[in-house]
């Protein structure tokens, strides 16, 4: 029995000790985790703040500009300790839950893990790799959307090519809402990591708070030694040490590598195996994608049963970003026959895909895709936009969000997707020929997102060819368009009567003395939010239209205004009872007070008002 024993605790040892990304067994992360070691320190502490942002998801601040822009995030502190809406900080395109309920988004995948909960992020370059001690995030308005903090193994200012990088969780947690939304200084205890550093990513969801996370600083305190540890007790070794999980989430594909291996191939299955096939497909159904890996060696009736094409419907890959290859997109290539919703946004930067690996696995599996994401893909270029063209034909939704890197040409092949449904274009370099091109063969188009394209030269022209050639089209969103006068709004409602969802916010030409937004208002009786933020011209009288002609409204904003009255948001609140956000931020004439009584008399209503401190 001892031999036994022996034995077990050998392999176990062996085990952890196979990989740095483990640890030896004398220096193990259960052991730190647990209090069991103490770090002797070796090298004076370095604080350093960001030198660049490097890479982000969105922002609510214009590609020409610096408020409200992840460029703040860079250098010391604006902002901090003081609290409140300010334009030098750094914000996220959204927040709430709000955003995810309207028609233009689109049903979440299934198999997500239930501990992904990340919505957007921002990667930050700081001078000096070290070994991480201490992050500290300086957030200066609705604090608590912070879910995960990550560093890279890649020195982003090195000439040599990058290899072999890895991402390290540093710190990680379910996102909260703060009593208040004051100024805080958030630094969570953090894991230690094996290699130095310089690229940290921060993940954040803001579905929980009331408003606009504002982020002024980060600082990465660390020393540029590697610390040595002092074992003070040989760490306890249970059967929970066997998981090698990290190591398989490397490879997503990975235990498809061996499928028919003899060693995990089983004779007896007890009564599994006389359960339905479908009943034990819709077991399976209910496991993320790492664990119906990991099944799949169990045994050859469930190796058969999680390699089933039926299992993979619907892939969303984006929870693995960081571990993603052209090798795991290869394992899982015979099992995505029947693809039809694939889900790579975040993935394949910094080499990690290849125009090969991408090109093989869109060949094999993109007849049936209906449905792709490819938010912040920078391993995107012309070619992959042709494979897409070529090789899914009745691709319906399409999202490109964030992809700042493709040249302008490359939009080009959008226009042979002619079943698109949805596309999604937010912060791309997509010129007016190539959106042109788009909207003459794409006419079934029903949700068009055209935000922070600031490469279009006349929105006039297409808003002009929108009215023509998409008379379906329900939601718009043309956020910080520079160029869109009264007179190709006026075409756009006129050609385009079942919108439902437009986002006119921060479009300086549209001034309401024209009539554009009471005229707005009479075409559009199917409205349900209308973004005019920003825009210091809206009135009463447009207010007072919307309460006459979209009894559906259910979000407004109007932020900055200066001529709007509490009676006729009262009234429009009153004529409009399914409104559910309200943003009157910066608005003069509505002050707390006024915000105080709204509430009162309507208090299914999300009332918001900004304020500096």
């Amino acid at each position: 029995m001892l031999t036994l024993l022996s034995m077990f605790y050998y392999i176990c040892l062996r085990r952890r000790s196979r990989s740095g990304t483990r640890g030896e067994a004398l220096t193990s992360r259960r052991a730190v985790e647990s209090g069991q070691r103490a770090a002797l320190p070796v090298s004076v502490e370095v604080e350093q703040y960001a030198k660049e942002v490097l890479d982000f998801s969105s922002h609510y601040g214009s590609e020409n500009s610096m408020s409200y822009t992840m460029w703040n995030l860079a250098g010391v502190p604006n902002v901090y300790p003081s609290s409140g809406d300010f334009t030098q900080t750094a914000v996220f395109r959204a927040y709430g839950k709000w955003w995810e309920q309207c028609a233009s988004a689109p049903p979440p995948f299934r198999r997500t893990p239930k501990g992904f909960y990340s919505q957007d992020y921002i990667e930050l370059g700081f001078e000096e790799p070290v070994y991480p001690t201490a992050v500290e995030v300086l957030e200066t308005y609705y604090p608590g959307a912070i879910v995960q903090i990550l560093a890279c193994s890649h020195n982003p200012f090195s000439q040599n090519p990058a290899t072999d990088i890895r991402w390290e969780v540093l710190w990680s947690g379910e996102p909260t809402k703060m009593l208040t939304p004051h100024a805080r200084q958030f630094s969570p205890n953090i894991k230690h990591i094996n290699f130095p550093t310089n690229l940290l990513r921060l993940e954040v969801n803001s579905s929980l708070l009331d408003y606009y996370t504002e982020l002024d600083a980060v600082i990465l305190r660390g020393v540029k030694e590697r610390p040595m540890l002092a074992l003070y007790k040989m760490p306890i070794i249970d059967i929970s040490d066997l998981s090698d999980s990290e190591e398989e989430l490397s490879d997503v594909g990975g235990p498809f590598r061996q499928g028919g291996d003899s060693k995990y191939q089983r004779t007896g299955n007890g009564y599994f195996d006389k359960l339905p096939y479908e009943l034990i497909q819709l077991i399976l159904s209910h496991l993320t994608l790492p664990d119906l890996c990991r099944l799949a060696q169990s045994c050859k009736l469930l190796h058969q049963h999680c390699c089933d094409p039926l299992q993979y419907t619907q892939l969303s890959l984006q929870p693995y970003w960081g571990r993603l290859s052209d090798a795991s997109l290869g394992h899982l290539q015979s099992r995505c026959t029947l693809l039809q919703r694939l889900n790579l946004s975040w993935t394949g930067n910094r080499g990690a895909l290849t125009l090969t690996g991408f090109s093989s696995f869109m060949k094999a599996c993109g007849l049936s895709l209906v449905c792709l994401e490819l938010s912040c893909c920078h391993f995107l270029n012309e070619a992959c936009l042709e494979v897409i063209s070529q090789t899914c034909p009745g691709l319906q939704e399409l999202n490109l969000s964030s992809c700042d890197r493709l040249h302008p040409q490359a939009f080009t092949h959008i226009s042979k997707l002619t079943r698109l449904r949805r596309l999604v274009l937010y912060r791309t370099k997509i010129e007016q020929t190539a959106i042109l091109s788009i909207l003459t063969f794409c006419i079934e188009l029903r949700h068009l997102n055209l935000g922070s394209c600031v490469r279009i030269e006349d929105y006039d022209v297409v808003a002009s060819m929108l009215a023509a050639r998409c008379r379906s089209l329900c939601s718009l969103d043309i956020w910080r368009c520079r160029n869109l006068t009264d007179r190709g709004l006026a075409e756009l409602v006129a050609g385009c009567r079942m919108l439902e969802e437009l986002d006119l916010g921060w479009c300086p030409t549209l001034q309401s003395s024209t009539g554009c937004f009471q005229n707005l208002a009479r075409s559009l009786p199917r409205l349900r939010k209308l973004f005019l933020t920003a825009n210091r011209t809206v009135c009463d009288s447009d207010i007072e239209e919307l309460a006459a002609s979209c009894p559906s409204l259910q979000h407004l904003d109007i932020l900055g205004t200066r001529l709007v009255s509490a009676a006729s948001l009262k009234k429009l609140l009153q004529s409009c009872p399914k409104v559910l956000l309200l943003d009157v931020s910066f608005c003069s004439q509505i002050d707390m007070r006024v915000v105080q009584e709204l509430t009162g008399l309507f208090p299914n209503v999300a009332i918001k008002k900004s304020f500096t401190q």
